[in-house]
Parts: C-alpha cells; structure tokens; sequence
C-alpha cells in the first residue's frame, strides 16, 4: 500500500515508518518538524514539509493517491494542554478535521490513529480495557475522545474505516539503533532518567513514595516504541482486509514502579543517577495500565521489546550516541 504518515519524523512516527517499510508498504511522510527531526526521515521515503492546519498543503499530498494514511501528528503534553488548551484545541481538532477532509476528499478511507489511554481518566477498574468509563481529567485527553467520535462519524457517513490505538507510555528506541533522535524537551519518566544520567539535568524528582503499590511509587504503563509501530502496521493491515474499524488499548498489563525504573536503569547505565523524593502531584492516580487482550485476539499482537531492561538499555544505547 501507499501510506501517507503524519507525523513520520517524530519518535513514535518514525518508528511507524521504519515498520511499515518492513512489510512492504511505500511510504510518504508528512511533517512540520515542531517536534519531528530530519534525521530520523529514512531516505527511501518522500518528505512533504506541511502542517495540519494547511489545509491547501493536505490536499496537495492526498493527491498523491494514498491508499491509507496514519494520524501521529496531535500535541501530546498533558500538563501544558491545561495551560494553553487553544493550542490543543487548533491543532489537533482543528487540524485533525483538516486531515480528515483532505483524505476522504481524494477517496483515502483507511485511517490509524495513534489516541491515547488518556481518554479514560481515573481508573475504575485495572487492567484498564476497551469499555472502561471514558472521562478524560486533561484537555489533551478530551481531545483525543473527541477526534474518536469524528472519526466514528465519518465512519457512519463517508465510509472511513479507522484503527483507534489508546496507549499510555511509548518508551524504548529501535533495537538496530535507528531512528534514534532524541525527543525534544520529553516529560515522561525514562528519557528524564536518562538526562541524569548523561548529566543533562542534575536529579531526578519523584513525586511521592508513599502510595499502595509494591515500592510506594506510582506504577506507569510503558510499551516498547517498535512493539506500537509494529501494532500500527498489525492494525492498518487488519481494516484494510476486514473493512472494519477498530478501538484497542495496547498496555503492559502490570506496569513498572518509578523505584524499578529508577533501580533498572542505575544497573543498567552504571551511573549513579541522583533522585529526590518530593511531594506527591495532584491527580497523579497511584496505578495506571492497560489490558492489550483485545490486540491479542484481533491482530495477534504481542510484544517482543516491551521488558524493563530492553526498554532501558535500548534508550540508553540512543543516549549514549549523543
């Protein structure tokens, strides 16, 4: 298939990329390098410098003639999103729509979207599954909801066939080493672990110790970065056969504590990375992860890299290249 990726020379992006190019699918990326690097486009593929909010530039690329496309291109940061929500509100409902219409207007009906697990808020129940209640308690989580349900619309009215796949934490670099550019400015756990123990920040700051869990630090949901890619190619593949759409959670079903991660990657690193426990942050539920059974029966998916050390020795070899 031609496939148009959105977002391709971002960190999950590009990974997706690498992926379906190993199934042997053409790929087309498009991005507007805010937070995508030149360095992870791979040379095989077409570059479209563009941003969803252009919507002429859209139109040019869909074109092209794609058979399907994949949506990695919302802004992500939960915190800021309750700061600046107009942002999040152009972007990625605004832009989204954009893309949206751009696609179905040259007859591209196969969509993946990367969502996210933040459209389910508080925990009720864990593993977190599909039918879980959906109340997101951040902006960035409600516009992921919201893009779900215009694109079950378009589903009902213009034929569109999607892939929704919720996830908490992408973490991990490619086992071969490549695409390996750093996340700008990350907020998650692993890639600030690494910046302490490359020197880039002077400590580690853990919020609470005292929660009921094992160690008495939170637990997070964290999936290797080439296990998504690769549940994006699964799942692309699978609405394209079966003509149907589909919402999965992709999780690790247990999680790992702040303190393992932590403990991991001093082992792993040798370094001494210094930590500081600090106060708890308010909202920050003590458990957070995810059930992929539905994955599991639907796309056989199960993943290879997702284990604490190759998570953290995979971040770390990309580390060490810079």
């Amino acid at each position: 298939m031609k496939v148009l990726v959105v977002g391709g020379a971002g960190y999950i992006g590009s990974h997706v990329v690498k992926e379906l190019m190993k199934a042997g699918h053409k790929v087309t990326v498009l991005d507007n390098l805010s937070s995508g690097r030149l360095q992870n486009l791979f040379p095989e593929n077409d570059f479209i410098a563009g941003d969803l909010l252009h919507p002429e530039t859209l139109d040019n690329a869909f074109k092209r003639s794609f058979d399907a496309f994949v949506h990695l291109a919302a802004f992500k940061a939960a915190g800021e999103s309750m700061i600046i929500p107009e942002k999040y509100s152009i972007n990625n409902i605004n832009g989204t729509l954009n893309l949206l219409n751009s696609a179905l207007l040259h007859d591209c009906k196969y969509m993946v979207f990367s969502s996210s697990a933040a459209v389910f808020g508080e925990p009720q129940r864990l593993p977190i599954d599909e039918n879980h209640p959906k109340n997101p308690e951040n902006y960035y989580g409600y516009t992921k909801l919201e893009i779900e349900g215009f694109m079950e619309w378009y589903d009902k009215l213009k034929g569109l066939k999607y892939a929704s796949l919720r996830y908490f934490n992408a973490a991990g670099y490619d086992p071969d080493g490549f695409p390996c550019g750093l996340e700008q400015n990350p907020a998650n756990l692993l890639p600030v672990i690494m910046e302490v123990a490359t020197g880039m920040r002077s400590e580690l700051k853990v919020f609470g110790n005292d929660y009921d869990t094992r160690d008495g630090t939170c637990i997070r949901d964290y999936v290797h970065v080439t296990d998504l890619a690769t549940a994006h190619v699964k799942a692309l593949e699978y609405i394209v056969s079966n003509n149907e759409s589909l919402k999965l959670n992709l999780g690790s079903e247990k999680g790992i504590t702040v303190k393992e991660m932590l403990e991991a990657a001093r082992r792993i690193t040798g370094k001494e990375i210094p930590a500081k426990f600090v106060e708890r942050r308010a909202g920050d539920p003590a458990c957070l992860y995810a059930t992929s059974a539905l994955a599991r029966e639907k796309l056989n998916w199960i993943p290879k890299y997702s284990d604490l050390d190759t998570l953290i020795s995979s971040t770390w070899a990309a580390y060490n290249k810079k």
